[in-house]
């Protein structure tokens, strides 16, 4: 008896160091794949910032700044042209998910910039005409078509070229802030992809909204919102005098409360953080299957148009909020 305790002890320790073998292995593996797909060269695409010959010279400043980084390779600025011009890409800064992954695969890139750039001359009501130079720069993921940041600068003076130079140079100063954006998106991308398999068998399976003509909408009833509400124009977007739609994809768990939301239609400009904002302060009535409460997935549309009044801070909505089915 003695000797078989032993024998089941020493087999005990030996499974023991086989497993915690095979987990640093795994932990290893994992590892020595994260550094192979990060020791390559992040190829980055820089479209044009418009069709103006300001857009052109900031964008070609910024091209010149990232290509000084090791890490990254840039597209030739030609081959970019001509992949856009193929998936007819005309320059928006209002893109859905799909349509960036589109544009991104169209380029063959790891990540793009795009933006809108130009030289205006102002005059206001009060004081002196002047001229301003500005860009708005998106910074975007070609693998999930994510908007991972934008920001926009702008400069004046009392001549073009004097704008224009400010822009320039400052585009010189941003592109390392263009660059951690990069590295953070592909950081989250690795991490994500790896996070996938586990969240994948926890996570709770939402329905999505059937459209009400199809025969899934049969004995299904719409989360209902108890109270509607509008998202605050920013300010940031009414200095660019921004407009646009941004799709949310919303989560809505049994209960009628808001689980996740998503932004699958992007604008930039604060809209989609005042998108976000708004849906997590919704409560619904939940919807219903077969008279029973079910988990759904629901596209929520708002459209941004600039307030007449200046000193308006919130955008008209349809009463309806838009609730649709969304596929992502």
């Amino acid at each position: 008896m003695k000797s078989h305790r032993v024998l089941a002890k020493h087999t005990v320790i030996v499974v023991a160091v086989f497993l915690c073998l095979c987990v640093l292995c795994a932990d290893e593996a994992s590892a020595f794949s994260v550094a192979r797909q990060t020791s390559r060269r992040i190829n980055v695409a820089v479209l044009d910032f418009g069709d103006t010959e300001t857009g052109a010279r900031a964008s070609e400043a910024l091209q010149g700044a990232l290509a000084a980084d090791a890490k990254l390779l840039l597209t030739d600025r030609s081959l970019v042209r001509a992949a856009a011009r193929g998936v007819g890409y005309t320059g928006s800064l209002n893109m859905t998910l799909s349509e960036a992954r589109d544009l991104g695969a169209a380029i063959g890139c790891d990540f793009f910039i795009t933006g809108d750039a130009q030289t205006l001359r102002r005059s206001p009501s009060i004081g002196a005409a002047y001229y301003e130079a500005y860009a708005s720069v998106f910074v975007v993921s070609a693998a999930t078509g994510k908007l991972l940041m934008w920001n926009r600068a702008h400069f004046e003076a009392t001549v073009a070229a004097g704008a224009e130079k400010q822009l320039l140079a400052e585009m010189n100063r941003r592109a390392n802030t263009y660059t951690r954006a990069i590295e953070q998106g592909l950081d989250e991308e690795i991490k994500s992809r790896a996070q996938k398999s586990t969240i994948a068998t926890h996570a709770v399976a939402y329905e999505e909204a059937p459209a009400e003509d199809s025969p899934a909408a049969k004995n299904f009833r719409a989360p209902q919102p108890y109270q509607r509400l509008r998202p605050p124009y920013p300010l940031m977007a009414a200095a660019a005098e921004a407009e646009a739609t941004v799709d949310a994809s919303v989560d809505i768990d049994a209960s009628g409360e808001v689980a996740n939301v998503s932004i699958v239609r992007w604008a930039g400009f604060g809209l989609d953080d005042a998108t976000i904002n708004t849906v997590r302060q919704l409560h619904f009535r939940p919807a219903m299957r077969d008279g029973i409460p079910v988990p759904v997935r629901i596209l929520l549309r708002y459209n941004f148009r600039r307030p007449q009044n200046p000193k308006q801070s919130k955008i008209n909505l349809p009463l309806d909020l838009r609730l649709k089915a969304v596929a992502i």
